[in-house]
């Protein structure tokens, strides 16, 4: 079976098990014989993949690809052209494509601080969009980046990709026909061997980089020789941590599991143990999220220290039910009795190693058709963003919980913190003049 086949046949599976359907806000939809025209935010690591994928999948093209940064583009928009047979546009300012009448939407792999703004941005200019996770900085992005969808009826998808795997679309079907009972508490962990990032200094900005396009909506800071490219997600200004970086994944696979929406209390430990450098945020993080339903999720984050367990797992989520056990990863599940004997597997043969934050393989490859059928055709999204930001509002209140160090009450309709003033000052960020997201 060839990559497009087993392709179409992943979608087909997909919409087999429950995720086709209306989609009540897509404006625009037009002939599924139609293509989805995107310009790429990002041009190197999950982006360039991105663009790579968009140019392969059946139904989308990619028109342009953008970044500030511009010694990726050209070979970029080679492997592109080897793709599609037409090469894309190239340029460091994203804002172009939003001038664009051709492009039909925005793919944004940018740093952290840029996601909401960016895709606020392209919904204002009539543009659908696919965003990385976790698609907002704080949680008023959060609540905006919601809010703008509802306002625009553009069709917007977290890139959480795992919600379009066919085999955890079963587990989760198998977990509501009660296979392990009733769920009542799940446990996600992301364990990683990241070096030091050194002391930065100072420097001159690189010729290669538009350091203003870069920091965007961030306040101006001078240019260190640390943070550019990968590193920003470990300061706050930037990034949202190893805790939004990676375990946005997992813990969104338990929420859904466990049904239930935002907790009513998140409590975190943890610290930066493993090395005194720059980072700002935690390489080991442990956050305990309940919800009122009665039910919790605990995430366990180390970042500098890889040991994995269950089988050499580097990550993954465990379900726990009154009549047993199920593991879940991006390669399927495992269901366990109580006697710890298995009941039922469904798990692929796979090669890709699942810390792999750049590619993804046929998981985001379905993630991507999903969308571009709900651009389409109105098939229903796997994750759209009122659902991932569900996730994320969370997450973004363990962060805070691990800075104030103490365990937060909140209001679980709307996430925001009850009693604490100090936390909830952490609730937004501050911008640079002129550059605060609106809808």
């Amino acid at each position: 079976m060839n990559r497009r086949t087993f392709i179409k046949n992943s979608a087909i599976t997909s919409a087999a098990i429950g995720l086709s359907g209306p989609l009540t806000f897509a404006r625009g939809i037009g002939s599924p014989n139609e293509k989805v025209v995107v310009a790429v935010m990002g041009g190197r690591g999950r982006a360039g993949y991105l663009a790579r994928v968009f140019a392969e999948v059946e139904g989308t093209e990619v028109k342009s690809v953008f970044d500030v940064d511009y010694r990726p583009l050209e070979g970029l928009a080679e492997r592109v052209y080897d793709i599609q047979g037409r090469k894309p546009e190239v340029g460091t300012d994203f804002r172009k494509a939003l001038e664009d009448p051709d492009v039909d939407a925005l793919v944004i792999s940018a740093p952290d601080h840029w996601h909401t703004p960016a895709a606020i941005m392209a919904m204002k200019a009539g543009k659908h969009v696919y965003i990385e996770k976790p698609g907002s900085h704080n949680p008023a992005e959060a609540e905006l980046l919601v809010r703008a969808q509802q306002r625009y009826g553009k069709v917007v998808q977290m890139g959480n990709q795992q919600r379009s795997a066919p085999e955890s679309i079963e587990a989760i079907r198998e977990i509501r026909d009660g296979l392990i009972g009733d769920v009542y508490y799940a446990k996600c962990f992301y364990a990683n061997a990241r070096g030091p990032i050194g002391n930065g200094k100072i420097v001159d900005v690189p010729e290669w980089l538009d350091y203003e396009l870069w920091q965007g909506p961030a306040p101006r800071t001078p240019y260190r020789d640390n943070v550019v490219h990968y590193n920003w997600h470990w300061f706050w200004k930037w990034g949202t941590g190893e805790l939004l970086n990676n375990g946005t994944h997992e813990y969104d696979i338990c929420r859904w599991a466990l049904d239930v929406g935002l907790p009513n209390k998140v409590a975190s430990n943890g610290g930066r143990y493993h090395y005194d450098d720059d980072w700002e945020f935690y390489d080991v993080q442990n956050v305990n999220f309940d919800f009122p339903e009665g039910k919790s999720i605990n995430w366990e984050g180390r970042s500098s220290n890889g040991f994995r367990f269950l089988d050499g797992k580097g990550r993954g989520s465990v379900i726990y039910g009154t009549n047993g056990t199920m593991f879940i990863d991006r390669d399927g599940y495992i269901a366990y009795n109580l006697d710890n004997e298995e009941i039922k597997r469904r798990v692929r043969d796979s090669d890709s190693d699942g810390l792999d934050t750049v590619g993804g393989g046929d998981l985001t490859d379905n993630h991507i058709i999903n969308f571009a059928a709900a651009i389409r055709q109105g098939e229903k999204l796997t994750s759209p963003i009122d659902q991932g930001q569900k996730s994320v509002i969370a997450l973004h209140i363990g962060n805070i919980a691990q800075y104030v160090g103490r365990s937060l009450n909140l209001n679980p309709q709307t996430g925001r913190i009850i009693g604490d003033s100090e936390a909830m000052s952490m609730w937004r960020r501050d911008y640079e003049p002129g550059w605060e997201p609106r809808i």
